[in-house]
């Protein structure tokens, strides 16, 4: 297994970046300013994309896995190693998500805690409704993690 990060080229990765955020123009606004990673394992299996928020924040953008391979502890290993890389860069990891009991849980186990909310988020930015386990998606939850 190894993790990359990619310079160039980063649309070739459009239809994993999709699984995370399902409308190309919100991927278009952090895309390029954001360094993307590769997580590789006999194959492309996931990939993830963070951005420098200012004030020792580095968010993750964009986390996704190939449908295949989800929950075989690749996300896992992206979050495990943006906390190893940035140690020291950075002293807050940060995401942004739809208040969904597949996402939560996830970065909670993962040692996130919640932080803030903004208020119709998916409903003001997106062109469609955001639907995740029959769940209609309006706010955005950002949880935080302290990296050191």
């Amino acid at each position: 297994m190894r993790i990359y990060e990619v310079k160039e080229n980063k649309k070739q990765y459009l239809s994993l970046l999709l699984l995370a955020d399902e409308q190309e123009n919100m991927i278009d606004r952090y895309l390029n300013r954001g360094a993307m990673y590769v997580l590789e394992d006999d194959g492309i299996k996931a990939e993830c994309v963070v951005t420098n928020e200012g004030n020792g924040i580095l968010e993750i953008k964009n986390i996704a896995t190939h449908p295949d391979y989800q929950k075989q502890g690749y996300a896992r290993k992206l979050i495990n190693f943006l906390e190893n890389h940035y140690a020291g860069k950075f002293s807050i990891l940060q995401v942004g998500t739809g208040d969904s009991p597949l996402t939560i849980p996830f970065y909670e186990k993962c040692g996130f805690v919640r932080s803030h909310v903004v208020k119709n988020f998916f409903t003001d930015n997106y062109d469609h409704p955001i639907v995740e386990c029959g769940i209609l998606l309006k706010d955005m939850v950002y949880l935080q993690k302290t990296i050191s």
